[in-house]
């Protein structure tokens, strides 16, 4: 996941719009995160682990001086969860120093790390820092070393740097993680990884950055390079749509809220069940669990509140506590459970560990029958491309029917919206989509076949 902003701002604090764009983009990593600010002759940066209200205050962001910045929020795929790898990263170069941040996850990191010469040191442990290594090393422009790098890496990339008087964005060839750009109404340019972070700075999303294609933001405006694509399917990440963006983003002009309030729609025609009421896991199942009730012509209800500030604790809950499980992050409605028949509609199921407790919470609080609607196909595979999505062996599709995961789950019924009936919500052609988790076919990248038939042999 990850989330990434950059911002060209003349004559503006570019830090301070950064840090609100990043936390509308907080949901897409909580691990660490930083910003990098330069105002047309040094770079400056901070980062630490934890969020974004922990880590910058005024004092921090007044010394982030410049028009120029770009800011990161981390999900951890490749590299550990670590300070040295948070981001971005600070490069030199004889054209001068740059920041560096990445959403996305390569699959030929190995073959990459091995290119590089013999002299070149590695302080983190992440690919990120391998290619913005191999920008360092190779030669030219900087819109030259960009194609260079375009033309190695494989699997996902969104990317944004800024120089001391420049920023550029550029996305994989295959396009899987997402990238927008919007215009400041005060002049200047913002590049994130979601439009929700373009509204609360003032910027007007104007589209999506195109797969293969290299953005430039100057003081002469901004210039775009289209690299060759031809050798890439295209191979957006479905699972933006069913779970990772925020529903008030759009992806290709298509709403992800109408998108999951359709899968929801979709799936009651699909797996309609006589009940009482309809409620969503929170919060991405919201929309989806509304379209299911409209659908239905159910009432929908809030069967669970969420403590939104669970998982922003570093303090461990006692052995006592630990027991409660899912008691901790959801607290049931018990009014609107108790002698229900209830459709619970959730985005997923992956390991399969966390909804047998729901359901078992929602029959505690009085539900007499507990139907599970999921909005997205079952996830029967991992991901190389940018999500921590689990192993074969964790993963509870990959090892049990649908009856056998309900009978685990506790459910009275159980149902999967059909990968036909997930491509239709979406809106998008299927051959335009990354849907390995779910089928098992992933984007034309030879490292990620052969490393899922080792997967699979291991």
């Amino acid at each position: 996941m990850c989330g990434i902003a950059g911002v060209f701002a003349p004559g503006r604090d570019a830090a301070r719009l950064a840090f609100f764009a990043l936390y509308a983009l907080q949901h897409r990593g909580q691990e660490s995160a930083g910003i990098a600010a330069a105002d047309g002759g040094t770079i400056r940066s901070h980062k630490e682990m934890g969020l974004l209200s922990g880590i910058f205050d005024e004092d921090i962001l007044s010394e982030l001086t410049g028009h120029i910045a770009i800011g990161h929020t981390r999900y951890s795929t490749t590299g550990s969860s670590i300070v040295v790898n948070a981001q971005p990263l600070l490069e030199r170069t004889e054209l001068g120093d740059f920041a560096f941040a990445h959403n996305g996850n390569l699959t030929n990191t190995d073959e990459l790390r091995e290119s590089l010469s013999p002299t070149t040191v590695l302080q983190a442990s992440s690919d990120s820092e391998v290619m913005a290594k191999l920008l360092v090393e190779s030669k030219g422009t900087m819109v030259d070393r960009i194609k260079a790098v375009l033309a190695v890496a494989r699997g996902a990339y969104s990317i944004v740097l800024g120089t001391q008087d420049e920023l550029y964005a550029f996305r994989d060839p295959w396009g899987v993680r997402p990238l927008c750009i919007g215009k400041l109404s005060e002049g200047g340019y913002v590049v994130a990884s979601e439009s929700c972070a373009l509204g609360p700075i003032g910027a007007q999303y104007m589209r999506e950055v195109r797969r293969g294609e290299i953005l430039r933001i100057s003081s002469k405006g901004l210039e775009s390079y289209q690299t060759d694509v031809e050798r890439a399917q295209p191979a957006l990440c479905m699972f933006e749509y069913i779970y990772f963006a925020r529903p008030d983003s759009k992806l290709n002009d298509r709403s992800i809220y109408m998108a999951r309030y359709a899968m929801g729609r979709r799936l009651a025609q699909e797996h309609p069940v006589d009940a009482d009421v309809v409620m969503a896991v929170p919060d991405s199942a919201v929309a989806g669990s509304i379209g299911f009730a409209t659908e239905s012509d159910l009432p929908y209800v809030e069967g669970l509140i969420k403590n939104r500030y669970i998982g922003r604790t570093f303090i461990s809950p006692d052995q006592g506590m630990r027991a409660r499980g899912v008691h901790l992050k959801f607290n049931p409605v018990v009014e609107n459970l108790e002698g229900q028949r209830v459709v619970v509609v959730d985005d997923s199921i992956v390991r399969g560990t966390t909804t047998p407790r729901i359901v078992a919470l929602l029959r505690e609080a009085g539900a007499k029958e507990v139907h599970l609607r999921i909005t997205s196909p079952p996830i029967k595979h991992p991901c190389y491309l940018g999500v921590d999505m689990a192993t074969y062996d964790e993963l509870v599709a990959a090892n049990y029917t649908v009856e056998e995961i309900r009978q685990k789950t506790g459910a009275d019924t159980l149902g999967y919206l059909s990968l036909a009936g997930l491509i239709e919500a979406v809106g998008r052609k299927r051959e335009e989509m990354c849907l390995g988790c779910l089928i098992g076919e992933y984007p034309n990248v030879p490292a990620v076949h052969e490393t899922r038939a080792l997967a699979r042999s291991t």
